[in-house]
C-alpha cells in the first residue's frame, strides 16, 4: 500500500500560474514494509483509495465550506472514494457562547450543502465533528459534537455523538471545557459497511480510551476513524503514538483528519492528519497547512495480518475481564 502527499488545489494553481517554477509532483510517502510472509501480490491501484483533508476552521462557516468543498472535489477528481474531515470541519468558535449561536440541526442548512456535495462528487464523506443542536436542544441550551457519514448520494448513513467530551487544562495550552456547551453521547455506533471496509466512527479525545477502539475492533471494524483539534503541546507528544497504538492493538487502520494553523486569536491546533496501517506504519501524512494526504486501504493484507498474529484469540478474559465489551 502506499501513502501520498498532495498539495491543496490553490497551491497546485499557484505553482502553475508562476513562471520559472514547476508543478510538484505526486509525491509517495512511503512504501509499507511489510513481513515478507503477508506481502500482498495485487497491484495497490485496484485498491479503495481514501482522501483525509486538513484544514483550519475559523468562526466563519461559509469560508469554511468552501475551504472544505475544493479539497472534496479534489479527492474525488483524484479517485478517492471516501473523503474524511476533521473534527469541527464546520467551525471552530472563540467562546462557548459563540459556539452555541453558530450551532445548526443535522436538518439545517450547512449539513444540507455536504449532502449536495456528496451527491455532486459521488464520493462517501466522513463529517468528522459537527456542532449539532439535537433534538433536546431547547430543553438543555447544549450541543452534541457529531460524527456523520455520508454515502455517495448524501444520505446520511451513521451519526456518533462523541462520548468522551474533553475537559482539560494543560500547562502552555490554555483550558479546554468542552462540557460547557456539548453534552457527552449516549452510546457507541456499530461499525457501517463502506466501499473501503467497515468503518467505526470516534472523535478525537476517544482515542485516550482503548476500550472503544477494542469494541469497535471486537464489531467488526477495520477502519477506525480519529477526526481531530489537537493542541499544540498534547500534539507533538501524543498524537502520533496514540494512533500507532490504536492500529497495533486493534489490528485496524487508522484515519485522522486534523485541524491544523491558528483559527483565531484564542486558538490553534497541530495538524499532522495521517493514516496507519494494521502493522503501525504511518502510509500518508499531510504536510504543513490545509491540504489532503491519499491512502490505499487493502483489506485482503488486513485479513492476512490479524490471521498471522492473532491477539484477539489470545485474550485471557478469564485474568484480567474484557476491555471492551463488544457492542450489542
Amino acid at each position: 500500500m502506499l501513502g501520498f502527499i498532495v498539495r491543496p488545489p490553490h497551491q497546485l494553481l499557484s505553482f502553475l500560474l508562476c513562471p520559472g517554477l514547476q508543478i510538484p509532483r505526486l509525491s509517495v510517502l512511503c512504501a509499507q514494509p511489510r513481513p515478507r510472509a503477508m506481502a500482498i501480490s495485487s497491484s495497490s491501484w485496484e485498491l479503495p483509495l481514501v482522501a483525509v483533508c486538513q484544514v483550519t476552521s475559523t468562526p466563519d462557516k461559509q469560508e469554511n465550506f468552501k475551504t472544505c468543498a475544493e479539497l472534496v472535489r479534489e479527492a474525488a477528481r483524484l479517485g478517492a472514494c471516501l473523503a474524511f474531515l476533521p473534527e469541527a470541519f464546520d467551525f471552530i468558535a472563540r467562546d462557548p457562547a459563540e459556539t452555541l449561536r453558530l450551532s445548526e440541526p443535522l436538518g439545517g442548512n450547512l449539513l444540507g450543502e455536504y449532502t449536495q456535495l456528496a451527491r455532486e462528487c459521488g464520493l462517501w464523506l466522513s463529517l468528522g465533528g459537527f456542532h449539532e443542536r439535537g433534538q433536546d436542544w431547547e430543553q438543555t441550551q447544549k450541543i452534541y459534537n457529531c460524527h456523520v457519514l455520508l454515502d455517495n448520494k448524501g444520505s446520511v448513513v451513521a451519526t456518533y455523538r462523541k462520548t468522551h467530551l474533553c475537559d482539560v487544562e494543560i500547562p502552555g495550552q490554555g483550558p479546554m471545557h468542552e462540557s460547557n456547551s456539548t453534552i457527552p453521547g449516549p452510546s457507541l455506533e456499530s461499525p457501517v459497511s463502506t466501499p473501503v471496509g467497515k468503518i467505526g466512527l470516534a472523535i478525537c479525545y476517544d482515542m485516550r480510551f482503548p476500550e472503544l477502539s477494542l469494541a469497535l475492533a471486537q464489531a467488526g471494524a477495520e477502519i477506525l476513524t480519529y477526526p481531530s483539534a489537537f493542541g499544540s503541546v498534547t500534539g507533538p507528544a501524543h498524537w502520533e503514538v496514540l494512533l500507532r497504538a490504536r492500529a497495533i492493538e486493534t489490528q485496524c487502520y487508522v484515519v485522522a483528519a486534523a485541524q491544523c494553523g491558528r483559527h483565531h486569536e484564542k486558538r490553534a491546533s497541530y495538524g499532522h492528519s495521517m493514516v496507519v496501517d494494521p502493522w503501525g506504519t504511518v502510509v500518508a501524512r499531510c504536510p504543513e497547512g490545509p491540504g489532503l494526504c491519499l491512502a490505499r486501504i487493502d483489506l485482503r493484507y488486513l485479513r492476512q495480518l490479524r490471521q498471522h498474529l492473532p491477539v484477539f484469540e489470545h485474550r485471557r478474559p478469564d485474568l484480567y475481564g474484557t476491555l471492551g465489551h463488544p457492542l450489542s
